[in-house]
């Protein structure tokens, strides 16, 4: 006998819209599977065998995160294929600051009522997001809330494990002042600092819908960019040069968090320059009269990674960013400080 419960329904809970969303999402799944996975999804757990061949002392590395009100941009523009990227970027794009390789994502999708072709468009874009990382999505939760959530919004979270061998793992306490700091650039606001987006613009549908000259598109297709994923070129960089450290911009900025990857006494002293900062940048600064040091501590300002190499190495680093498909430069160097950041 199927499962099903009449009750469970006149509650707002409809078991077979799970099971059909489901059904819709294995093509996804499908995907993204690499030598390692086990199982399928609908198990009690998802099953993965890793493999550590040439690691000495293999050490895992998890990240979890979310896509945070930037959600709030997909509801208006009815567009839920790329969230997922995101939600798998932050979370991949953490771990490799340690050196560590991707192997599997989890998923947990919150509905307000689950409509399972909607669910599956996530679950697309989570899919997109695993093979631009290189890893498995092994499985995951959809759990329908009613009255909890509003009908047509949900929420979306997930978390990853990488391997590295404990050899590998970058050491920060090796970096000096002179060591180049290297950005590579970022596709857009990415997922953080929305909050402040949605309040600059008073986002709505009709002010998605607008065309920006300046951007060159509508604000909407603007800000649903999906954050890149770095996990390719920053293997490659591993492969190439001696790197020191790795920083993930995401919410606080530059000031945030590249003293996450510095040791004390160590600050980036960042050419203001140098930084590329892109042009939705310049609008939500304009349109919010926000001031450059807020925004530097807010968003990426067209920097998703920072990378840390000897400055004889910083050249070659590029070069392999470059070669991998992402762009890359050098905008600016360590130095003997406490302060952190220093943007000048």
């Amino acid at each position: 006998m199927k499962s099903f419960s009449e009750s469970y329904k006149k509650a707002g809970v409809d078991v077979t819209a799970g099971y059909k969303a489901v059904e819709l999402m294995k093509q996804y799944v499908a995907r993204t599977t690499t030598s390692g996975v086990l199982s399928g999804i609908g198990g009690f757990g998802g099953l993965f065998e890793l493999d550590v061949t040439g690691m000495s002392k293999p050490v895992l590395v998890s990240g979890t995160d979310g896509v945070g009100t930037k959600l709030k941009i997909a509801f208006l523009m009815n567009r839920h294929d790329t969230v997922g990227i995101d939600c798998v970027a932050m979370c991949v794009n953490d771990i490799i600051c340690c050196g560590a390789k991707p192997q599997f994502f989890l998923d947990y999708i919150a509905v307000g009522k689950n409509y399972p072709e909607k669910v599956a468009k996530i679950v697309s874009g989570v899919a997109e997001g695993c093979v631009q990382a290189g890893c498995a999505l092994i499985g995951g939760e959809t759990a329908e809330m009613p009255g909890f959530y509003p009908e047509d919004e949900y929420d979306l979270a997930g978390f990853a494990v990488g391997v590295v061998d404990k050899d590998k793992i970058l050491q920060p306490s090796t970096q000096k002042a002179g060591d180049a700091v290297i950005a590579i650039k970022s596709s857009g606001v990415h997922s953080n600092g929305f909050s402040l987006v949605r309040k600059v613009f008073t986002v709505n549908e009709r002010n998605l819908l607008r065309h920006q000259s300046d951007l060159g598109t509508t604000l909407g297709e603007a800000l649903i960019i999906p954050t890149k994923i770095y996990v390719k070129a920053v293997m490659s960089l591993l492969e190439a040069v001696n790197v020191k450290s790795i920083s993930h911009i995401t919410g606080g900025g530059f000031y945030e968090n590249i003293p996450r990857s510095l040791p004390k006494g160590i600050s980036a002293k960042i050419d203001r320059s140098a930084v590329q900062v892109l042009p939705i940048f310049d609008l939500i600064a304009k349109t919010g009269n926000i001031p450059e040091r807020d925004m530097f501590n807010t968003f990426n300002m067209g920097v998703g990674m920072v990378v840390v190499t000897d400055k004889n190495d910083a050249d070659k680093a590029v070069a392999a960013i470059k070669a991998a498909g992402e762009d890359a430069y050098i905008m600016g160097e360590l130095t003997e400080s406490d302060e952190g950041v220093i943007i000048a």
